[in-house]
């Protein structure tokens, strides 16, 4: 995680320098210059006609930017889009990471309980085979509780045994 956060901070420290790098190359490059100028003016368009119908006023003729003024306006919408769309990326990124995270942590929990109600489910059944069992178990103690019972009966009305002998415990 602390990996994650150092490639942040460095993409974004890296990105500052671009932004200042798109800035000199809108001066340099023709091209470059009048796509940043057309955006420039097309912005200073859409702000002037926004202010003016929100502030109830008549559209009049908009007059264009100088071009100086156009190429620094356009450079700094661009440096400035471009240093959003890396800080948007960053954020985005962290967030897939974060939830990829969350998800394995979930699948881990889920197979950890599927294992513990594996071994409930094992764990009940082994309790059902010793309740057999000692219901098995009490069923032949009580076969043979009778059968010492019905051998000291016999012993009693043959003589084998005293009846205080067996009665008292003595």
């Amino acid at each position: 995680m602390a990996t994650a956060k150092l490639g942040t901070l460095l993409i974004r420290t890296l990105a500052k320098p671009i932004s200042n790098q798109i800035k000199v190359q809108a001066k340099q490059h023709e091209t470059f210059r009048s796509f940043c100028v057309n955006l420039a003016q097309r912005m200073y368009r859409a702000e002037v006609k926004l202010r003016t119908g929100l502030l109830g006023e008549p559209a009049k003729h908009i007059r264009p930017l100088s071009e100086t003024k156009a190429i620094e306006n356009g450079a700094n919408a661009l440096a400035e889009g471009f240093l959003f769309s890396v800080a948007a990326a960053l954020i985005i990124a962290e967030t897939w990471r974060s939830s990829r995270s969350q998800t394995k942590r979930r699948d881990a929990v889920d197979d950890q309980l599927d294992d513990i109600k594996e071994r409930l489910g094992l764990m009940e059944e082994r309790v059902k085979e010793i309740a057999v069992s000692l219901e098995g178990l009490a069923s032949r103690n009580d076969e043979l509780t009778r059968i010492l019972e019905r051998i000291v009966e016999v012993g009693m009305k043959g003589g084998w045994v005293e009846v205080k002998d067996v009665h008292c415990g003595k």
